[in-house]
């Protein structure tokens, strides 16, 4: 080959040479760009994945108030629609998502959260005994406890004598029935209709002022009949008679009165004849008109018996023992029992269900709305060793 020929070769091989390698450039952008592209849209992906992974752990971390918060709100709206309008669709559609949320036989339906939470604040803010007795929850119709009457055996041992063999303790089963407490307030429907008008606190306020009163009164002189039994009306009889399944009293002396010497000394022993046991934890329970009677006594050096709170929420004190002025105690009268002390926590138990229930009636007393709130509760004396009385009289 001659110099001109070899030449001429290398002229169009470096012609051949920078279309190829710019076609190579070219295709390597295009796949660039393309990955590049495919990163984006992972990565895009992946931010969304813990995007929606972070909002479930949130949900996850949320604090149990919130989340009951949360679950409340659908009843709390369809309740206040079906009390303002009477529109009960979705109080029932709600019903067959959860059984708590059903109506029962007679159209009542489950109070929303904040009327029943209102309702047993105010319960248990009112001077009754609830404040002072044992309450328990139950789901059922009735309430049964097991009361032991005696002490179990019990005795020293050593390695190597015999054990000797305990009594057998004496069990005493408790039933308390569960009766129904009911309250009718009424509002016209232009109330109702009015958005500002914060309809259900005012419906906690006027059902809890019902139940309070009745209750109230049940727990200490109720029959037992449809109603709790009260704590004046178990069996009784003078401290030196009294038997186990009888509450024990002390006399003062004179018919509705204190005696006019030493008036004092019925209370103290009114203190001591209430085992020893029970006293770490007893009040005294009285009406207002009895307290006025009381705050007059003095001791033997002319200081008063009555000591008032020197903070605020603490109770008046009698003795050194706190006192409950419940006006559903009698008045003194002759042979009245006007004044208890005892653990009523261990001498009387209050047996409720929890939930309360509304029935709207817009018929019955037009052109105003009923509502029918009721609730099943009972009570009665489950140890009458834990509680004493002072009878007025001899």
């Amino acid at each position: 080959m001659t110099e001109a020929s070899a030449a001429d070769t290398r002229s169009a091989g470096g012609g051949e040479a920078p279309a190829a390698l710019k076609g190579a450039m070219d295709e390597f952008v295009s796949e660039l760009a393309r990955f590049r592209e495919t990163v984006e849209t992972k990565l895009q992906a992946q931010d969304k994945r813990m995007t929606m992974l972070d909002r479930k752990t949130a949900f996850r971390a949320r604090s149990p108030l919130a989340v009951a918060a949360e679950t409340e709100v659908p009843h709390q709206k369809a309740f206040a629609a079906y009390l303002r309008r009477g529109d009960d669709s979705a109080l029932r559609a709600l019903a067959l998502e959860e059984k708590a949320m059903a109506s029962t036989t007679d159209g009542a339906y489950l109070a929303a959260p904040t009327i029943s939470q209102g309702v047993q604040a105010v319960l248990r803010g009112t001077g009754s005994l609830r404040s002072l007795a044992n309450v328990v929850q139950v789901e059922s119709a009735t309430y049964d406890l097991l009361m032991d009457k005696s002490d179990i055996g019990s005795g020293w041992a050593t390695e190597v004598a015999a054990t000797t063999e305990t009594d057998t303790p004496q069990i005493e089963k408790v039933t308390i029935t569960l009766h129904e407490l009911a309250a009718m307030p009424k509002a016209t429907q232009r109330l109702l209709d009015d958005a500002s008008f914060d309809l259900e606190t005012w419906l906690a306020e006027r059902i809890a002022e019902k139940f309070a009163r009745a209750e109230a009164a049940a727990f200490i002189t109720g029959n037992g009949v449809d109603k709790p039994r009260g704590l004046l009306s178990h069996p009784m009889a003078p401290v030196a008679t009294a038997t186990e399944a009888q509450i024990g009293h002390v006399s003062t002396g004179v018919a509705g009165d204190f005696a006019a010497a030493a008036p004092a000394n019925a209370l103290i022993d009114l203190v001591y004849a209430l085992g020893a046991p029970y006293r770490a934890n007893a009040t005294f329970l009285m009406n207002s008109r009895v307290a006025g009677m009381v705050r007059k006594l003095r001791d033997g050096d002319g200081r008063y018996l009555w000591a008032d709170s020197l903070a605020a929420g603490e109770p008046a004190r009698l003795l050194g023992y706190p006192v409950l002025i419940c006006e559903d105690m009698p008045n003194p009268a002759n042979l009245s029992k006007s004044i208890a002390f005892g653990d009523f926590r261990q001498a009387y138990t209050i047996a409720e269900r929890p939930d309360l229930r509304i029935l709207r009636d817009p018929f019955s007393a037009k052109p105003h709305v009923l509502f029918y709130a009721s609730k099943r509760i009972g009570g009665g004396v489950v140890d009458p060793r834990a509680v004493k009385l002072l009878n007025f009289g001899v």
